[in-house]
């Protein structure tokens, strides 16, 4: 996982150069597949690329590549200080969050056991925060990752600021100041978990991503639909007679706004479904996607009639 942020203005240009990495990688032993998360701001202010691997010697081989060295090389002037490299086992148990905070942390030698006391300690601690969903904890890899890198992950902006600014916390990294040479945090969100925030006091997370599709495309035929037969048609097309690329981008972007409101409110008023508990939590999930498919009927027996 490369965290980095860009300088102001760079942003096509270093696109462009993450194309020609990601054309190169592609072709490496061992790697699988790569994913680039644009900067989200004001939560997420850098890029974030992860790249998968099929092992720890094949992810360390490209790492140290002279290839990869010199595609970086090539890069320095489009980023603000140093990139965060981290090389983490994956681990598919993990349930996905909207929120993640990378805490990137340097010791100073000879203080490493001072600094696994008080992490253990400051895990303890935040295992309590409100919407706090889980953590990571990983080692320096010599000649790849110097820092010592802890991951947290949040089900809320909101409960992952509130851990950060928190007054416990704060007396906490105060306490690390003799041991540590120098920290910092870059926060990551993720794709359409943003739109399944699910609250309470539970504490699930966000659901699996076959409810999080279902839920989406449940929701995006009917907008798609209705705008397409009340706006785009008769507007657009015929009205302002707008080339199809025109029409579709700004059916797309009007869907994608409204969708943000409707799917949080949706998800809510399904949230026996995408959250189950208990033993019924099986048979909840086969009764939710059966009305699931029932609404995807009922809205293609409408449309249909609708010419």
């Amino acid at each position: 996982m490369t965290q980095t942020r860009v300088v102001a203005g760079k942003e096509d240009a270093f696109a462009a150069w993450q194309k020609n990495i990601s054309e190169v990688v592609s072709g490496w032993p061992g790697f699988i597949k790569q994913t680039v998360i644009p900067p989200s701001p004001p939560i997420q202010e850098d890029w974030v690329i992860l790249q998968r691997f099929g092992d720890r010697d094949s992810a360390l081989a490209w790492l140290r590549s002279d290839e990869r060295k010199r595609l970086v090389a090539g890069a320095g002037k489009m980023l603000v200080g140093q990139d965060d490299v981290h090389l983490l086992k994956d681990d598919s148990s993990d349930a996905p969050a909207p929120v993640s905070a990378v805490i990137s942390t340097r010791i100073k030698p000879g203080r490493e056991a001072a600094y696994r006391q008080w992490e253990h300690r400051i895990a303890t601690i935040q295992a309590q925060a409100p919407g706090f969903q889980g953590y990571r904890f990983e080692e320096p890899i010599p000649g790849v990752q110097d820092d010592w890198v802890a991951i947290l992950r949040f089900d809320s902006e909101d409960h992952l600021q509130s851990w950060l600014d928190s007054s416990e916390r704060k007396k906490l990294v105060e306490e690390s100041a003799e041991f540590t040479a120098e920290y910092h945090t870059r926060i990551v969100r993720t794709g359409f978990d943003q739109w399944f925030q699910m609250g309470g006091s539970q504490g699930g997370g966000s659901p699996p991503a076959w409810k999080q599709n279902m839920i989406v495309l449940m929701v995006l035929y009917p907008v798609v639909f209705l705008f397409g037969f009340l706006v785009a048609r008769p507007i657009l097309d015929d009205g302002l007679h707008l080339p199809f690329w025109a029409a579709l981008f700004i059916a797309n972007v009007t869907s994608v706004i409204i969708l943000s409101w409707l799917i949080p409110w949706v998800s809510k008023q399904l949230l026996w479904w995408l959250q189950p508990s208990g033993p019924s939590a099986a048979r909840t999930n086969v009764i939710g996607a059966v009305v699931v498919v029932a609404i995807y009927a009922v809205s293609l027996a409408i449309f249909s009639q609708l010419h």
